[in-house]
């Protein structure tokens, strides 16, 4: 009982280091898969910058590449990021990709302006159990991540670099003369480790280049583009 105790304090002042996905409460997270050549995903945008602003959901634009050849090139798509969305389209059986296109904590995936259809599937995610994951400095340009116990086999670590927020003049393309808010901006996403149920700590060490971003989180995610088990953020404006 004392030795229970003990780890519930020396968790709990852990989690008091700024910002711990379990001090927080737990969080769905949602991947708007999307494009600033994309004529339809400006809503969806908008959206995704409503739920930016929720204590309880982690929103992430990700932007995609393949919408580049009709006139624009979206400064922040990547490869990585589209072969990602192709990754989720297999898992969940579909034949092709399509922005927007979000996916609710890796689970269902619908389309990214249905407002009704993602706040349900964001309320029916808030009822499942989920890992604590935890993120606090360590230092002037460390983080060190934390997750539970619990039960995973080969589930993947994700840390994720994002810019909050990026206004862009579109200057060709379907969406030539509108100006482009887009929120959460994933710059970066990479796998930092494997869960296989066993408490595990990975210390991180923060890049030095311009495009890290203002935000970091990190989810815990069944294989790699399977149900998400957990996630956490850490915002980097504040101390």
């Amino acid at each position: 009982m004392q030795r229970l105790l003990a780890a519930a304090v020396a968790f709990a002042l852990f989690s008091t280091g700024r910002t711990a996905g379990a001090a927080d409460g737990p969080l769905t997270v949602v991947e708007l898969f999307t494009s600033q050549g994309c004529s339809s995903c400006p809503p969806a945008d908008t959206l995704l910058g409503e739920l930016a602003e929720r204590h309880d959901v982690l929103a992430l634009s990700m932007h995609v590449d393949y919408w580049d050849y009709i006139g624009w090139k979206d400064p922040f798509a990547s490869a990585e990021t589209t072969g990602r969305q192709r990754d989720y389209a297999r898992q969940f059986g579909l034949r092709y990709v399509y922005t927007p296109q979000m996916i609710v904590h890796g689970s269902t995936e619908v389309t990214g302006s249905d407002r009704a259809e993602v706040l349900r599937h964001i309320a029916r995610t808030h009822a499942a159990e989920q890992v604590e994951v935890g993120m606090r400095r360590d230092g002037d340009n460390a983080i060190l991540v934390t997750v539970g116990e619990g039960q995973a086999t080969g589930a993947a670590v994700w840390l994720v670099m994002v810019d909050r927020r990026h206004v862009t003049q579109v200057l060709r393309g379907e969406n030539r003369g509108t100006e482009m808010r887009n929120y959460n901006v994933v710059r970066k996403l990479e796998r930092i480790g494997t869960w296989n149920g066993e408490a595990l700590t990975i210390p991180v060490t923060m890049p030095a280049d311009a495009n890290t971003g203002d935000l970091r989180a990190v989810f815990v995610q069944t294989g790699s583009t399977g149900p998400i088990l957990g996630a956490a953020r850490l915002d980097l404006t504040t101390r």
